[in-house]
C-alpha cells in the first residue's frame, strides 16, 4: 500500500516538472521564420524581387483624394425619387420618421433621437453631408456602406431634400413648379 501511494506521489509531481521542461523547448523560431527584407532578390518570384507590385487601386497615404461633389450627380426625376424614398424607408425611416423628423420607431424604443431633417442646420447642408453620413455613419448611427450602393445613397438624398422641401415650401415656391393644378385636382 505504501508503494502504491509513493508512486501516486511521484505521477503528482510529473506534470510539475514537464511544464517547465516544455517552455525551455520554446525558441525564437516562430519570431526569426524565413522572410524576405524589403526589396531583397527572391528567385521564387517571375521578376526576381521580393517587393510586389501594388494592388490595383492603392492609394498612397499621404494621396489627397478629392471630395465628393456638393450636389447630387443624379438628375432629380420621378424615378430617382421613387427609388430614394424606397431606400429611405427601409434603411432611415426607423430611427428618422417616415417625414424625417426624427420621430422613428426605434428613438420610442430608448434610443438616441437623430436630429430633425427640418433643422436650418440641416437644410443647409450639402448634399454631400448626408451622403458621406450614409457612407460613414454620424455619432450613433453606424456606417451604411455595405448596405446601401452609392447610386442609392445619392436618391436617398435627393428624397431628404424632397422632405426637407415638403415642410418648408411657400406658395411662391408651388406657383415656380407649377403644382398648383395638382394640388387644386388633389382636393
Amino acid at each position: 500500500m505504501r508503494s502504491v501511494k509513493r508512486g501516486f506521489r511521484r505521477l503528482s509531481i510529473l506534470p510539475g516538472m514537464l511544464v517547465p521542461l516544455l517552455l525551455t523547448g520554446c525558441e525564437q523560431d516562430m519570431a526569426d521564420q524565413p522572410k524576405y527584407e524589403p526589396l531583397e532578390a527572391a528567385a521564387i518570384f517571375p521578376n526576381d524581387q521580393s517587393a510586389r507590385p501594388l494592388v490595383e487601386g492603392t492609394v498612397a497615404r499621404d494621396t489627397v483624394i478629392e471630395p465628393r461633389p456638393a450636389r447630387s450627380p443624379l438628375p432629380m426625376t420621378e424615378a430617382v425619387l421613387k427609388r430614394g424614398r424606397e431606400r429611405y424607408d427601409i434603411y432611415c425611416a426607423p430611427c428618422h420618421g417616415r417625414a424625417g423628423d426624427g420621430e422613428g420607431m426605434i428613438p420610442e424604443r430608448g434610443f438616441p433621437r437623430p436630429p430633425s431633417y427640418h433643422t436650418d442646420r440641416l437644410r443647409n447642408a450639402p448634399d454631400s453631408h448626408y451622403y458621406d453620413v450614409i457612407t460613414n455613419g454620424f455619432g450613433v448611427m453606424f456606417s451604411y456602406a455595405n448596405r446601401v450602393a452609392p447610386e442609392d445613397r445619392w436618391a436617398i438624398v435627393a428624397y431628404i431634400r424632397a422632405l426637407q422641401l415638403s415642410q418648408h415650401a411657400t406658395s411662391d415656391d408651388v406657383r415656380e413648379a407649377g403644382l398648383e393644378d395638382k394640388l387644386r385636382e388633389a382636393k
